[in-house]
């Protein structure tokens, strides 16, 4: 039984278990499944893209590259790292408006 008073006056309402949701929905985890694997991968991309930058410097510092064109093909690397990269950012821009529409801050 729940009494609301408003000024003078009492509403008394009877709360039954019928009223309560049949079954809990969980916790939504923060970040979900999907966002953790696009952080995962965008992780090891940058980890990626820092060994690449680091070996490129210092090819470019001991400016042996002027046969076998390593520059080129690191760079090529680098922009297919990119590529990669961008494709993980909207999975995972797309995964946390998911999650904002399930919990109910976004619609869709």
């Amino acid at each position: 039984m729940i009494y609301f008073t408003w000024g003078n006056v009492v509403d008394r309402r009877d709360v039954s278990q019928t009223d309560a949701p049949s079954s809990c929905q969980g916790k939504l985890e923060v970040p979900t499944e999907k966002e953790r694997e696009a952080l995962a991968a965008m992780k090891s991309i940058k980890e990626s893209v820092r060994a690449l930058k680091k070996r490129l410097t210092a090819i470019k510092a001991s400016g042996r590259d002027e046969t076998t064109g390593e520059i080129l093909e690191l760079e090529k690397e680098l922009a297919h790292l990119k590529v990669d990269w961008d494709k993980w950012e909207q999975k995972k821009q797309k995964a946390a408006k998911e999650r904002m529409i399930l919990l109910g801050h976004e619609k869709d």
